[in-house]
């Protein structure tokens, strides 16, 4: 299982996305699978490729805070990169761990998020993949990752702790992923959003490995500390 660690470091929002969907469309070209290191210049978050951001935020907040905003090639909901360690996987056709049934692929990449999550915690217990979708979760608060656990994502403790969106070709599939560490301040989400539920559904249903109040030089020491665990993990794979 032979992999290839790409870290292109700090880009835009707009940036980031772009490379990945520029890898996903050149997957065909290798047999490897690739790790896909990168982080972000200023605060960004990412939506699905069919979802409208103004739909479910601010558009004056949005100016006000700088946020930059990028659709990303993959679907599923809006995430804040504020807080949280971001990667992608992709992984071609023609390798084994290709299927044709997404959800094997979710559970064959989280399965892998689920081992860094275990190790950055400490704990000999092992983090779940939810079996089933969530139930009873309201319109607006389905459209942000962490406010609505879906099946195969990370659990910890009962929340989530790790959510992803994919998108899968003929040539291979584009996992991009999310770790949480934090949750954005209190202040930011409720001023940024057009429904406070939605906050109160992330408090509800998101696990930090942190506290969520955090210094920038916390939240950078602790994602470069996962993506060290992101590579130890993939590099164990291959050596097995």
């Amino acid at each position: 299982m032979k992999w290839h660690i790409l870290d292109t470091g700090i880009a835009s929002a707009e940036a980031n996305m772009a490379l990945d969907a520029e890898l996903l469309q050149k997957i065909s070209k290798t047999e490897q699978l690739i790790l896909h290191l990168y982080g972000w210049e200023g605060d960004c978050a990412t939506y699905g490729y069919f979802l409208d951001p103004y739909k479910i935020l601010k558009k004056e907040s949005v100016k006000r805070y700088n946020l930059q905003l990028a659709r990303r090639p993959t679907g599923g909901g809006l995430v804040f990169h504020l807080t949280d360690l971001a990667f992608s996987i992709l992984v071609p056709a023609r390798h084994s761990a290709y299927s044709v049934n997404t959800l094997e692929n979710y559970a064959f990449v989280n399965r892998i998020v689920a081992n860094v999550v275990q190790q950055f915690l400490g704990t000999k217990e092992h983090p779940d993949l939810l079996p089933q979708e969530t139930k009873g979760i309201e319109d607006h608060s389905r459209h942000f990752c962490m406010a609505k656990p879906t099946k195969y994502d990370v659990m910890w403790q009962g929340r989530k702790v790790g959510g992803a969106a994919q998108r899968r070709t003929r040539h291979g599939f584009l996992h991009q992923g999310t770790i949480s560490i934090a949750l954005p301040s209190k202040s930011f989400l409720l001023e940024i959003l057009t429904d406070p539920t939605v906050f109160v559904r992330m408090q509800e249903n998101t696990f930090s490995l942190l506290k969520e109040e955090q210094t920038p030089e916390k939240l950078a020491e602790t994602r470069r500390f996962l993506q060290e665990l992101l590579v130890r993990e993939v590099q164990r794979l291959e050596g097995n």
